[in-house]
Formats: C-alpha cells, structure tokens, sequence
C-alpha cells in the first residue's frame, strides 16, 4: 500500500527533525556553551541553533501527526470503516501525541530562549523537553512489542537513537555554524568548536555502535537471520553507510588535528567532509526508518531466505537481453491492483531484462566518466545524455500492466507504492540528465547548479533503500531488496563522493570523482548481472 511507502518516508524525515531538535540541544549545551562570555560570532551560532532546534522540533512533530493520520488508514476494513477510536486508543498512538505535544513545547521554548540566552532556567526547560521526546522514541520502536526482556530493549532504544541524534544533530548544527559570516579575528571560535564536539561525536559513536550491536543480538538471533531477512539486509546497509561515514569523520579529524597545529585556523576542507558526513548520516537516519517497517529477523522463520538462496543471487550471469512479448505477459499477470498475486515466470524475464539493459546504460557511463577524469577527450562529457534513453527505456517498460503498455490508467497506478517509486525514479534520472550535462558543457555556469546532480543521485540512493514489493510474501520481498539495497548504497556513495569532488580543491578531489565514477561502474555490473527468478 502507498500508506507504507509514506510511512517510512515520514519517519525517516521525522528522525531527522529529532536528530536536529535533540541534537541541537546537546550541541548547544555541550560544543557552543552559552553560559561563557559570548562574541558576537558565539552570539549569532546560539542564535541559529536555537532557530534550528525549534524548526527541527516542528518537523518532527508535523511527521509524527502525519504518520498518525495514516496508520488508522491503513488499518480501513473492507467495507471502507476506518478504528480511528480502536487506534488511538493504542500505547502507540498516545506515544505519538505526546511526541507531538513535546515538539511543539520544545519548539515554542527554544524561541523563547533563543531572546534570552543567558538565563539558566530556560536551558533547563529545553533539555528536560529534549530528554523527554527521546524518552519518547522506547514506546514508538520494536521493543514494545517485545514479549520478553521489554525493559532493556526499550532502554537500549532510547540510548541508541540519542547517540545517533547527537551525532547527526551535532553536525547539521556545525554545518549551519560555518555558514556564519566570520569576521577577521574570529576563527578561533571555530576552531574551539571543532575541538569540543570532536571527543563528544566520538563518544556518541561508540554508544551508537555498541547499542546497535546489543540490540542485533536481541532482533537478529543468528547469521541467517542477519543475511536471510530484510530486517537483517537493512542492519548491514546502516553499517556499510556508517562505515564510509567514519572515513569521513576520520579524515575530519586528522585535518582538525593538523589545523591545530597550525595556530587554530579551519581550512574549508573539514567544514565540506562535515557536509558529506550529514548526508551520510542523514541517509543512515532514513534506513533506520526503514527497518520500523519491517519485522524484527528473530520473527521471520518460515519466510527466511537460506545463505545458498542469498548467494544465488550474486553469482555472476551472463545477461540473456531477451523479454517476453507484452501480451503474453498481460496474459498471465494478475490485474496491477492485485499487490497480492503471485508473480510469473514472464514478470521475472520482463522484470530482469528491464535491469540488464539499465545496468548497461550505467555501466557505459560510468567508463566514460572515468574516461572524462582521465583527460581521454571533450567527447565523453556528453555522457549524462545515456541518462535520457536510460529514463525513456524505464518510462515504458518499468510497470507493463500500467500504461502506456497496459490497461491500467497513467494516473489511478499513482496510488500504488511500486509504480509511484518508480515513476520517482524516472523523474529522477531525467533531472540528472538535464541538469548534469548542461553543467559540463558550460550551459549552466552558475556553480550551484553543479549540486543537483550528486543531491540528485544521493536522494535517488536513499528512496531505493525504501523500495518495497511484496506486502506479505516476506521472503521474496526480501530475495528482491538484497539486490536493491547494494545499489542504493552505492547511488549515496556516488553522490556524496561526486559533491565532494566539487567542493574539495585539486588534488584532494582526484580520488572522490573516482569513487563517484567506479561506483557508477558497480552499478552497472549488479544491474547486468541481476535477476529475480
């Protein structure tokens, strides 16, 4: 159902307005220390973090009322009855309200602080209001649902997303910072600040990754259920994001540590390795978002994918690059709106020969991208162009059963999750295309709009992290997503490494733009050599 693509989407903005709200606060408190005699630089941060605290807060609280709105929704009978009363009734729901009520408090308090930095009393507010939404978060997870060992689940829940919130949080809040305008004689400030949330991300880190681990051994009870389950899958992409995002913080701190040697002064370089850090981070929030909707690894066992049935699906194949004819499959498919059909034989062809030639549209653009790095001629700028074919070859072939090839109307398939993510998709690409080609030929010469593409291509990575097909046959739901999930990875490595290319100055931008081109080349051999039969 749409209901639970928007779900997802929603929880993951709404933990990103938690990491930003709870974060901001922490920050604030803990890296910007409002109570010292402030600057006029110090004044002004406090300022925007309490800004951005509050906008973060209202986020959160607008996405928590609208995943209450839905859920009663997607729980409608037959006969079109909505259990608004029976929901709300639920710990869930009444956790949810009082989310709500506790972001429009902390919102509406940090304003007012924000008018009068300097008094205690209205920091002390702000952080009880801050400690009570992540609180908050052990009635909204998977723990209260937990039979056995409630207590310390819900604890390790709360502990683990408020490692997370202050490490995210922390750096959107940097980010905010050295966008300031810095007076001569100001750097200092920067430097201090860069020096005090350093050990305070580190240790967030380290609860991070400790909390997560404990609770895998709650969720995920063996290696099968860790590589045979979506839940599982979706705990190995986090870890893959958060790896490639403590590079990042690794780099960040050996030029912090390298400036400080310098007399104080931050070079630009950290402030652009923070950036691409917060969309790594920003990326890891979405795919916790995703793993709420999914059921825990030690629940699936009938529906459990075995390790050979994993493994099957990344051995290499030679691609066939043959399809069935459209009315032979419009013959043995069940109409689109049945989301409970069992797929046939002439859905998997459609489906793999669609991600073969994908793939090899990918593929070709990757080599001339790496052909383009490589000073090998004018000629191989011109390959965003393959992204335009790429989108009209997915226009048409991605939903068969949905027009311009089937019975099913353009707009009533828009309610479908399936269709509307890939329709996103197409749109996607289509502004790649667009805007990345006239950037090489010097068409747009405005620096900012050399941007879309890698925000493009990191956003395009994370909505196929919430790529879902199968409602409840959780097994092939799952033997599809742990070959959807390695490309999303990949699209977000892609984009944050070609910003990163933008923003760095030669020679430190050689090695990201060839990160960004040899994923775009992975991609393409996972696509050539995927299938789903």
């Amino acid at each position: 159902m749409l209901t639970g693509f928007l779900n997802v989407v929603l929880q993951g903005l709404g933990l990103v307005g938690f990491a930003t709200a709870v974060g901001g606060v922490a920050y604030a408190l803990l890296v910007l220390r409002p109570f010292e005699t402030p600057s006029r630089l110090a004044r002004a941060a406090v300022g925007r973090c309490l800004t951005l605290t509050a906008a973060g807060a209202l986020v959160l609280a607008a996405a928590q009322a609208v995943v209450l709105g839905l859920q009663p929704l997607a729980l409608a009978g037959e006969d079109g009855s909505v259990p608004f009363r029976a929901f709300f009734s639920t710990t869930f729901a009444r956790a949810g309200l009082a989310r709500i009520a506790l972001g429009i408090l902390l919102a509406v308090t940090a304003l007012m602080v924000r008018r009068k930095p300097d008094e205690r009393t209205g920091w002390w507010v702000v952080g009880s209001f801050a400690l009570l939404i992540g609180a908050s978060s052990a009635w909204l997870s998977h723990a209260m649902g937990r039979l056995e060992d409630r207590g310390i689940l819900m604890a390790l829940e709360v502990f683990h997303q408020m490692a997370a919130a202050v490490w995210v949080g922390g750096l959107i809040h940097l980010v905010a910072f050295s966008l300031l305008r810095r007076e001569p004689g100001e750097e200092p400030l920067a430097a201090a600040l860069v020096a005090r949330f350093s050990p305070l991300a580190l240790a967030c880190v380290g609860g991070l990754v400790a909390g997560g681990i404990t609770l895998s051994f709650f969720y995920v009870d063996s290696i099968e259920g860790l590589l045979g389950t979506g839940y599982g899958v979706m705990i190995l992409t986090k870890v893959a994001v958060l790896a490639a995002a403590l590079v990042l913080a690794w780099l960040n701190l050996l030029v912090a540590r390298r400036a400080s040697r310098r007399g104080g002064v931050v070079p630009p370089s950290l402030w652009w390795l923070v950036e691409a850090e917060v969309g790594l981070g920003v990326t890891l929030l979405l795919a916790a978002a995703t793993l709420t909707s999914l059921p825990v690894a030690a629940d699936v066992r009938e529906d459990r994918a075995t390790l050979a049935e994993v493994g099957a699906r990344f051995v290499p194949k030679v691609p066939t690059f043959s399809t069935p004819r459209i009315g032979d499959l419009l013959a043995a498919a069940a109409p689109i709106t049945d989301t409970l059909a069992e797929r046939k034989r002439q859905e998997y062809e459609w489906s793999e020969f669609n991600h073969h030639v994908a793939g090899l549209f990918v593929f070709v653009m990757g080599l001339l991208a790496l052909v383009e790095l490589g000073g090998g001629g004018r000629w191989a700028r011109h390959w965003p162009l393959l992204f335009l074919g790429l989108a009209a070859f997915l226009f048409v072939r991605n939903d068969p059963r949905a027009w311009p090839l089937g019975p099913a109307g353009f707009w009533e398939t828009m309610l479908l999750p399936d269709v509307l993510q890939h329709r996103l998709a197409v749109a996607l690409i289509v502004a790649v295309a667009l805007f990345e080609w006239a950037v090489r030929t010097g068409r747009l010469r405005a620096r900012g709009w050399a941007y879309v593409f890698p925000l493009l291509c990191a956003a395009g990575g994370a909505l196929l992290l919430t790529h879902s097909h199968a409602l409840f046959n959780l097994k092939a739901e799952f033997l599809v997503e742990i070959t959807h999930s390695p490309l999303g990875v990949l699209g977000v490595f892609a984009g944050w490494a070609r910003w990163l290319e933008l923003r760095l100055p030669a020679p430190d931008n050689g090695m990201p733009g060839r990160v960004w081109a040899v994923a775009f080349v992975l991609v393409g051999m996972l696509l050539l050599f995927y299938r789903e039969g």
